[in-house]
């Protein structure tokens, strides 16, 4: 797997299925189990029945599930690949590790065209495009620029995601308006711009921190008075008197927020500070207020 700059991103066991074919769904998906092969230019399927080789150019999408039966509603997690009139699933060993790889197979090194900041605190600056190349990790997306500055999307800090049509160098491309705090939590809003299906890809992967950061954690009405009085600067100290709350109440709440990921622990005297997840929902129950 070495040619003109081919290599493994990984060797993995695994099942894999077809979901839709000729642009039909499959109604009696089966798995065939095998060895999953991937590069940064192709996914090789290798069963007792024979191998199969997919260019990485051929897959228009990922995600989204197709339980056509049981057998595939039972594995909670796979990876669906969309080839246009086909899609296949891979449900490998680790999913997780293997769904990072596919995009790192899909990203890594890739060149983008990026804007940063595009917005910086709520003001708009007048910042050039320029060249970025792209790396993947688990905690999110890094894009190195060619003036040299670094930007990283920890998917943890990514509070919103908008895609739109722009000009960019004079010609119109699909752009990915991401909202983030840099490293002094200042809330930032980076453009990135580039060939469609890369795009697509990149929207993807940003849309897990999205998805991490919004508001769908089942939330008490007490939770939302800690969280927003945390917002507000009182201190966790000071919130039972201020909240007119028990102290062990709030204990309780405090180990709530803690396991939902909504606060984290500084010190094991109780004291909590929001991490970027709480302060997109606190500021959301804010607004509704």
């Amino acid at each position: 797997m070495s040619s003109g700059g081919e290599y493994k991103v990984t060797d993995t066991q695994g099942r894999f299925a077809v979901a839709v074919r000729e642009g039909r769904k499959v109604s009696d998906v089966s798995w065939t189990p095998g060895r999953v092969l991937l590069s940064n230019r192709r996914l090789i399927l290798a069963g007792n029945d024979g191998k199969r080789t997919i260019p990485l150019s051929e897959i228009r999408g990922l995600g989204g599930r197709h339980d056509a039966n049981q057998s595939v509603a039972r594995v909670s997690n796979y990876v669906s690949f969309d080839l246009g009139d086909q899609v296949l699933l891979v449900a490998a060993s680790d999913h997780e590790s293997f769904e990072l790889d596919v995009y790192r197979a899909l990203l890594d090194q890739r060149t983008v065209t990026a804007k940063h900041p595009a917005i910086e605190g709520g003001v708009v600056r007048e910042t050039e495009w320029e060249q970025a190349r792209v790396k993947i990790d688990e905690n999110g997306l890094n894009a190195a620029l060619e003036s040299g500055a670094f930007v990283e999307f920890d998917l943890d800090d990514i509070s919103g995601l908008d895609a739109a049509k722009r000009t960019v160098n004079g010609e119109k491309k699909p752009v990915i308006e991401v909202s983030h705090t840099d490293d002094e939590g200042t809330s930032i809003e980076t453009h990135v711009a580039g060939d469609p299906s890369r795009m697509r890809f990149v929207e993807a992967w940003l849309r897990k921190g999205e998805q991490r950061s919004s508001s769908n954690v089942d939330l008490s009405s007490r939770d939302r008075e800690v969280l927003m009085a945390l917002y507000s600067g009182v201190s966790p100290f000071e919130i039972p008197s201020f909240l007119g709350m028990d102290v062990d109440a709030v204990e309780e709440t405090f180990e709530r927020l803690v396991d939902l990921d909504v606060v984290e622990e500084v010190r094991v005297r109780r004291e909590v500070a929001l991490n970027s997840r709480g302060r997109n929902i606190a500021s959301e129950a804010m607004n509704e207020q």
